[in-house]
Order: C-alpha cells, then sequence, then structure tokens
C-alpha cells in the first residue's frame, strides 16, 4: 500500500472502515431521487463487491 510499516497501514484501513458503505448508500440514494423524478423507470440498487 505504499505506507512505511505495518502500523502505518492498519491505522489507514482503520479510518476509512465502513467508508465503502457509505459512499454506496449515498449512492444508492441519488439514484433512487433521479429514479422519482423519471417516469416509470425501474429502481436501480447498488452494493458493495469484494
Amino acid at each position: 500500500m505504499g505506507h512505511g510499516n505495518v502500523r502505518a497501514a492498519m491505522i489507514c484501513q482503520h479510518a476509512v472502515r465502513g467508508a465503502d458503505k457509505a459512499i454506496t448508500d449515498a449512492i444508492d440514494r441519488h439514484i433512487g431521487r433521479a429514479d422519482d423524478e423519471d417516469d416509470g423507470g425501474s429502481a436501480s440498487v447498488l452494493a458493495p463487491v469484494g
């Protein structure tokens, strides 16, 4: 990951824990608003992969 030691890498991993879920939820809300404004499109849901 380019960190000088394992401790630095672990700190960074802890800091971003849950970020993928927060990002996915925000995108899902944004898509939901777009679907609400649309005339009959199908609902879209994103899910984290990995």
